[in-house]
C-alpha cells in the first residue's frame, strides 16, 4: 500500500511542525470511521482527519468540508469530554509503523491535569483510533473494539491494557546500513522486493520495488547502496509528495517513483496529496453505505418499469393488428356456410383485395364458426379501445424510467446531505413512506443548500445536485436573464451561471460542472445545452427536476475533474475571507 511507514513519518513530521504546541477546539465525527479535529496553533486554524476505514485509512491535514450527523456519535462526545481544550504536546511515530500518536496534556471536570494519547493505528481494514489514558497506559474508549473471540494476541475494549501491534521483529529501516542489508537479504534467493518488505518495518512493496529498480542490476553491492541512499532521503526529510497515474491506475508516495513509469503530479505537502488522491473517493463510500437501501430501491423500481415496458409494447404490437381482427370477423361471417367446428384454420377469398387474393383465418377448433367470428370481433374492439390507452401508458412508463434513471445518477454524486433530499424526495412522491421520528421533521424544515463554485473571473456559478435543488435553483432563485445549463438528453444537474452575460470562459467552466454532475462524467465531448432561465419551464404535473427549454445552443465539453476542484477551491476561499 501507498500510506506506509515512510510516508507515515513525512506526515508525522508535517504534523508536529503545523500542530505541536496547538489546541485542540473542537472535534467532529463525519462518519462511523472518521474523525475531524479543529485545531489552533501558530496562530491558525487547521483540520486533522483521522480514519480508520478499512479501505481509505489515513492521517493528514485537510482542507474539504464534512458534513457531520445531527447528533454526534458516543465516541465523538468522548472525545469531547476528554480532549476539547487540551494541549497536543507531542506527535510521534511508533518503530516506523503506522502508527500515530498524539500527546495531550488538559484538565478534567475538577480541574486536575490529565494526559491522554490518542492513537491513530492505519492498518487497511484492522485499522483503529484509540483514546488511551497515558499514566495508566488503560484504553479509555476506540472507534472499534477487538474481543478477546477476535483476537487472542490484545484486546481493546474500555478498561484494557493498551497493547500495541505486532511488530514481527522487523528492523527499522532508519537505523540500517548497507552491512545490515548484506547480511539480512539473501540475494541467492530473488524476490529481492520482496525480502526488502519481509525484513524492514515500514516498507512497503512501491519503497522495496523503487529500492530493486534504483539499483539497476541489483546485487550486493549495488542494492544496499540503494536501500540505504532511499533511507538517506527520509532521515533528511528530502520528501517529494507526488501523485502516479498511467490512465488506468493511481498512486501516491512522498519519494520520487521512477519504476512506475508513470505521469506524476507532485504536490507541496502530503496532506495536499492526500486530500487530492481520496478527493470523493471517501465521500461516495459514504454515500454508498448510506444510500444503499435507496439505490437498491430505485434499481428495482426502475426494473419494475422496464418490465412493465416490454408488456406495453406487445400489448400495443397487438392492439395495432385491430384491423387485422376486424377483417378476420367479417370475411368469417360471410363464409359461415363453409366453416365447421373442429377446423384449426380456413382459407377464404379477400373481397377487399382488388385482385381476389385468398386469406388464411386461424381457428379454434373448441368453438362453433360464429363462436370464431365473434372472438375476432372482440379482439377488434378490445384493441381498439386499449391502443390509446397502451400509447398513454407506455409514455408514462418511460417518464418513469427516466425519472428513476436520473435518481441514480444523483446519487453517485450526491453528498451525504443530498441523499436525505433524494429520500424525502421519493417520500413526497409517493414511493416510500415517511418515517415517523422527529428527525425527519427537523429535516423537512431544513433549507435547501446548493453547491457554489467560483469561476476564474470570479463569477458564481450554482449546482443542483438532486431534483429538489435542481428545482429551487431553477424555478425560484435564479434569475430570468441569468444563464441555465444541462447535459443535452442526459441525466445530470442544472447549473446556473449568476450573472447575465457570462465571458466564453466562464460558460465553458459551467459547462465542465454540468457534464461532470451528470452521468457522462467518464465520457469525453459530452453534449452541454445553455440558455436564459426565461427560456426554462416546468410544464405542469411534471416530475421533480424535469423542464423544458428552448432558443439553446450546444457545445462540447470533456468533464475535469481538477478543474472542477479549481472552482470549489475559489469559493472555499471567497467564504474564508467573507467569514
Amino acid at each position: 500500500m501507498s500510506f506506509d511507514g515512510v510516508f507515515t513519518y513525512a506526515v508525522v513530521n508535517e504534523l508536529q511542525q503545523a500542530l505541536e504546541g496547538g489546541r485542540i477546539t473542537k472535534i467532529h465525527q463525519p462518519a462511523v470511521y472518521e474523525l475531524v479535529l479543529q485545531i489552533r496553533s501558530h496562530g491558525r486554524n487547521y483540520k486533522l482527519l483521522l480514519s480508520a476505514h478499512p479501505s481509505y485509512a489515513r492521517v493528514h491535514l485537510t482542507n474539504e468540508t464534512y458534513d457531520n450527523p445531527a447528533e454526534p456519535p458516543m465516541f465523538c462526545m468522548l472525545l469531547r469530554k476528554h480532549l476539547e481544550g487540551s494541549i497536543i504536546e507531542a506527535i510521534r511515530q511508533v518503530d516506523f509503523d503506522r502508527i500515530v500518536i498524539i500527546e495531550t496534556k488538559g484538565r478534567d471536570e475538577i480541574g486536575d491535569i490529565h494526559t491522554k494519547q490518542l492513537i491513530a493505528e492505519i492498518m487497511g481494514r484492522h485499522s483503529n483510533i484509540i483514546l488511551v489514558d497515558k499514566e495508566t497506559n488503560t484504553i479509555i474508549d476506540s472507534i472499534k473494539h477487538l474481543s478477546p473471540s477476535v483476537n487472542r494476541y490484545r484486546t481493546v475494549l474500555p478498561g484494557h491494557e493498551y497493547i500495541a501491534p505486532p511488530s514481527h521483529g522487523k528492523i527499522n529501516p532508519l537505523e540500517a546500513t548497507e552491512e545490515t542489508v548484506v547480511k539480512k537479504i539473501d540475494f541467492h534467493a530473488g524476490k529481492l522486493a520482496d525480502q526488502l518488505v519481509a525484513t524492514f518495518s515500514g516498507i512497503s512493496p512501491l519503497f522495496a520495488k523503487e529500492a530493486v529498480f534504483r539499483a539497476g542490476l541489483a546485487n550486493r553491492a549495488t542494492l544496499p547502496k540503494s536501500f540505504v541512499s532511499l533511507m538517506d532521503e527520509v532521515r533528511a526529510h528530502r520528501f517529494a509528495p507526488a501523485m502516479y497515474t498511467n490512465g488506468e491506475k493511481e498512486w501516491f508516495y512522498v519519494l520520487p517513483l521512477a519504476h512506475l513509469q508513470a505521469e506524476a503530479k507532485p504536490f507541496a505537502t502530503p496532506s495536499e496529496l492526500l486530500d487530492r488522491f481520496y478527493f470523493g473517493k471517501a465521500e461516495r463510500d459514504r454515500v454508498k453505505q448510506q444510500a444503499h437501501d435507496l439505490e437498491r430501491f430505485i434499481v428495482n423500481e426502475k426494473a419494475k418499469n422496464e418490465k412493465k415496458l416490454v408488456k406495453l409494447q406487445q400489448t400495443l404490437k397487438e392492439a395495432k393488428q385491430a384491423e387485422q381482427y376486424r377483417l378476420y370477423g367479417e370475411l368469417l361471417t360471410a363464409n359461415l356456410y363453409a366453416v365447421e367446428r373442429g377446423m384449426k384454420e380456413i382459407e377464404v377469398v379477400n373481397y377487399y383485395d382488388e385482385n381476389g387474393a385468398t386469406i388464411t383465418i386461424p381457428l379454434d377448433p373448441q368453438k362453433s364458426p360464429s363462436e370464431n367470428a365473434q372472438n375476432y370481433f372482440q379482439k377488434y374492439q378490445k384493441a381498439k379501445n386499449s391502443l390509446n390507452i397502451v400509447q398513454e401508458q407506455i409514455e408514462r412508463t418511460n417518464e418513469e424510467i427516466a425519472y428513476f434513471d436520473t435518481l441514480l445518477q444523483q446519487l453517485e454524486t450526491a453528498a451525504p446531505k443530498d441523499v436525505e433530499e433524494i429520500r424525502e424526495e421519493l417520500i413526497e412522491q409517493g414511493y416510500l413512506r415517511a418515517r415517523a421520528t422527529k428527525q425527519s421533521k427537523k429535516q423537512k424544515q431544513r433549507a435547501i443548500e446548493l453547491e457554489r463554485y467560483i469561476a476564474s473571473d470570479g463569477t458564481e456559478i450554482l449546482v443542483g445536485k438532486n431534483n429538489k435543488q435542481n428545482d429551487y435553483l431553477t424555478n425560484k432563485l435564479a434569475r430570468k436573464d441569468e444563464i441555465w445549463l444541462h447535459t443535452k438528453d442526459i441525466p445530470g444537474s442544472h447549473v446556473v451561471i449568476r450573472s447575465k452575460n457570462p465571458s466564453e470562459q466562464t460558460i465553458l467552466e459551467a459547462a465542465n460542472l454540468a457534464a461532470y454532475f451528470s452521468k457522462a462524467r467518464q465520457s469525453s465531448s459530452v453534449p452541454v445545452d445553455y440558455t436564459r432561465i426565461r427560456y426554462v419551464k416546468k410544464p405542469s404535473g411534471a416530475k421533480p427536476g424535469f423542464v423544458i427549454y428552448e432558443n439553446e445552443q450546444t457545445l462540447y465539453v470533456t468533464p475535469d475533474e481538477e478543474l472542477v476542484r479549481a472552482m470549489k477551491q475559489r469559493q472555499k476561499e471567497r467564504a474564508a475571507k467573507q467569514s
